[in-house]
């Protein structure tokens, strides 16, 4: 199993971080990262979030693509409705080169209601500009001059260049949970990246639809990535004093929040839906975080592996409101004491 690292920049009110040292910690941590075995930088983003959640995730990875050799860098996700897909294609095939070939494109169709509002897009119309979105964004990396005409994008004549390094273009990785959307993955053949806020049963149920759809078509997935709210220290108590803040403003500011509001549903490890963010806690979501001493961590990740055998954990360490140095601290933990239990 290999490991990445995710990272938003959101800095709660409270914590006094300013909205750079976010940025500055990720650039600082990637080229050590890189040194001792982790295997990508991915992003995360969201739009009119008033903690600085990253609205420019490709910005963002062109940083992480200029502190780095070997990682993979990309997306997971970028709301693709929100954007001008031929300037998306554009700027995607620009990092891919600046990278020489390391990008991956983590796609969703975005569900925050707030977001929509503010981008001027219908959020009713999302699902089907994401997929003619990126119709014409594989039509644009073949490099040649073309036409579209679809029902929400019109190009008369385009070309894109530079292409991709990659071939036909960056791998696509769908962050979605329906099951139409997840057959539609399959059949554009793109690896599936779940959300952290679905805990194992959960996976299991979205990874059913992706899988049986995939045998039909004769497809084998090349990956299997899963994301994971992931925080170590020498005790699961002093573990738990530093990360379950960030968990509690995680899950009541973003995933509960959006529950109760109807955007998207959000459970707790008991099954029920989460209707009120006073019903968000640490204890709520035990079942899908990873936070504890080196030998809970092993453990945990253990019962990933039997469960859903993953081929890559995307370690979502630089929580709200976790310094730096406390992120590079657990970082570095991890890969001497947590990743030679998975070489």
């Amino acid at each position: 199993m290999k490991f990445g690292l995710l990272f938003a920049y959101q800095t709660p009110p409270e914590s006094g971080i300013k909205w750079s040292q976010p940025y500055l910690d990720m650039l600082n941590c990637l080229p050590v990262a890189e040194e001792i075995g982790f295997n990508s930088a991915l992003q995360a983003s969201h739009h009119s979030q008033s903690d600085g959640f990253c609205p420019s995730p490709l910005i963002a990875m062109a940083g992480a693509a200029a502190v780095t050799q070997r990682m993979r860098i990309g997306t997971a996700v970028l709301l693709v409705p929100l954007y001008a897909p031929l300037k998306l294609a554009e700027d995607i095939a620009v990092i891919d080169n600046m990278s020489n070939g390391r990008f991956v494109f983590g796609v969703a169709p975005g569900y925050v209601s707030e977001e929509f509002i503010a981008h001027g897009v219908p959020r009713e119309e999302r699902v089907s500009r994401f997929e003619e979105a990126l119709d014409l964004m594989q039509l644009a990396w073949k490099g040649k001059s073309f036409s579209f005409y679809g029902q929400h994008y019109q190009i008369s004549e385009a070309q894109v260049t530079p292409t991709p390094v990659q071939k036909p273009h960056p791998p696509i990785w769908y962050g979605v949970s329906a099951k139409s959307a997840l057959r539609r993955a399959v059949r554009r053949q793109c690896v599936q990246i779940m959300s952290p806020r679905h805990g194992i049963e959960e996976l299991k149920e979205h990874y059913e639809p992706y899988e049986d759809e995939a045998k039909k078509l004769g497809w084998i997935p090349p990956e299997r990535p899963i994301i994971r709210q992931v925080f170590v220290a020498e005790t699961t108590q002093k573990a738990e004093e530093i990360a379950s803040p960030a968990v509690d403003y995680l899950y009541s500011v973003l995933y509960g929040a959006a529950s109760a509001a109807g955007d998207r549903v959000l459970r707790n490890d008991e099954g029920q839906i989460i209707s009120n963010t006073e019903d968000v806690a640490y204890k709520t979501f035990k079942e899908r975080y990873i936070i504890g001493s080196p030998e809970l961590a092993i453990k945990k990740i253990t019962e990933y592996k039997k469960e859903l055998d993953p081929t890559e954990m995307i370690c979502w360490m630089h929580m709200p409101g976790i310094s730096g140095e406390n992120a590079m601290k657990s970082m570095q933990l991890f890969a001497k004491e947590v990743m030679p239990a998975f070489l």
